[in-house]
């Protein structure tokens, strides 16, 4: 006989706890099933142990360029690699352990440890119990795709997941995909003392970003000895007495690269292809996505899909947003939408870009005329006085109703910074709105103001 509940979260990620604590704290019970550990992708293998191992590789740079700061460092630095590892590890496991803890205190929640598989529309099957409820919320995640590529079954990959479980740093490190994850890997790797070359089969880094902006990322890892390879076509890989190798089609370079280990990053796909889905109705796409609509309803009453299983956001800040819509209309009367949010995300080199609302390209693809406020980090007072003048500024306004409609803040507290960019899309404010504001000085953020002060038409509006 079947358990029945109010409510069936599957999946502890970013959505799922914050989700039980509001349903069962207004009444509900609510049975949350997860197979692996609590906490997903952020806790377990993505933003908690990256950023980690992101502080770890700043400092092992601080520490090889301390001398331009005047500071001396007699014998140097050595990374002790088993260390930093140790080090991400044990940051993820405290930040499982509470939530762990916080589920524990939940009085009508009941934690499932298994595997869920549907047997019907609103009937779930972990080992040999059943379980039922009116209403059910996917919160599946997703995991690192791989692709069926030439050769892969004769070399060893690894994703994502897998880099945390090295023994011993890899000397030379390929990374197939110059998308976001790629290139933290990339950059922390090299920091870390590894070789490290960026395979990318389009024409720039974070093809997200506009042409200028992919290039400005380019440049600072190129600068620290980082091979990219762009334009790579016939991606392959093959054995060799002396190890893998990855074979590329480009304009320029060796067609095949030796190497100690092989990173795959070229996107990651739902978690949807194992839970009996089609015994409910729920629409998929063809990759595995959960279609939803504005208030992340699927297609089969009664079944919500949030986080990275719904292809709304894949970060961690777009799965617990998509918590606060759930909630808030079924619990608070609400009528919040998905498409109310501005797109926010970062990327987590160093400097980290921070970006916001449409890109240049995206505003002038949409039919916006432009205006477009730019400036080098190498003009900004705080990012000189640090030392760290890479990367770039940029806002992307409407020129007929000088609404602010994106931005792009690399450089040092580019990931902060840009929220000052956010927040005035969200609440529909104009570039002269922002020129009315006093920043603090000297900060990142004091110059948006004085960019949004210098705007010129795109070039291509």
């Amino acid at each position: 006989m079947a358990k029945t509940f109010d409510a069936i979260i599957i999946g502890a990620g970013q959505a799922g706890p914050p989700l039980a604590a509001r349903l069962t704290a207004a009444g509900k019970t609510v049975a949350l099933i997860e197979r692996e550990q609590v906490g997903g992708t952020c806790v377990n293998t993505g933003c908690t142990p990256t950023k980690a191992l992101v502080a770890s590789a700043k400092i092992a740079h601080s520490v090889a360029h301390a001398r331009e700061y005047g500071i001396s460092l007699d014998g140097g630095a050595h990374v002790d690699f088993e260390a930093v590892m140790r080090r991400a590890l044990a940051i993820s496991a405290k930040s499982r352990s509470s939530v762990e803890t916080w589920l524990e205190g939940m009085k009508a929640l009941t934690l499932v440890r298994g595997h869920a598989r549907f047997t019907g529309p609103k009937c779930i099957r972990v080992g040999e119990d059943s379980y039922e409820a009116d209403q059910i919320f996917l919160n599946v995640g997703a995991r690192a795709a791989i692709p069926d590529l030439p050769g892969i079954d004769q070399v060893e990959v690894l994703t994502n997941s897998d880099l945390f479980w090295l023994k011993q740093r890899p000397e030379h490190l390929v990374i197939v995909g110059g998308s976001y994850i790629g290139l933290e890997f990339a950059q922390m790797f090299r920091r870390f003392g590894s070789h490290v070359t960026i395979v990318e089969r389009g024409a720039h880094l974070a093809t997200k970003e506009d042409p200028d902006t992919s290039e400005a990322i380019r440049s600072v890892l190129e600068a620290e000895d980082i091979a990219v390879r762009t334009n790579a076509e016939c991606i392959r890989f093959s054995r060799t007495e002396a190890g893998p190798a990855v074979g590329v089609d480009c304009t320029s370079g060796e067609p095949e690269i030796a190497c100690s280990h092989i990173l795959l990053a070229v996107g990651r796909r739902p978690n949807t292809d194992d839970l009996g889905l089609d015994q409910t109705g729920v629409e998929l796409d063809k990759r595995g996505v959960v279609q939803v609509n504005d208030r992340l309803e699927t297609s089969v009453p009664g079944i919500w899909a949030l986080g990275d299983c719904n292809g709304k956001g894949a970060f961690t800040h777009t799965s617990y947003n998509d918590f606060e819509i759930v909630a808030a209309n079924l619990l608070d009367g609400g009528d919040r939408k998905v498409s109310d949010r501005v797109v926010s995300y970062g990327l987590y080199i160093d400097p980290p870009l921070g970006r916001t609302g449409l890109s240049e390209t995206e505003a002038v693809s949409k039919g916006y005329k432009v205006l477009i406020g730019k400036r080098p980090m190498s003009r900004v007072g705080r990012a000189v006085e640090k030392g760290e003048t890479q990367g770039q500024m940029k806002i992307v306004v409407d020129a007929e109703s000088r609404a602010v409609l994106g931005g792009a803040i690399f450089g040092p507290g580019g990931d902060e910074a840009i929220h000052s960019v956010l927040d005035m899309i969200q609440m529909g404010a104009t570039v002269d709105d922002l020129n009315r504001t006093m920043h603090i000085h000297p900060t990142v953020a004091e110059l948006i103001p004085t960019i949004s002060g210098e705007l010129a038409p795109a070039a291509e509006s």
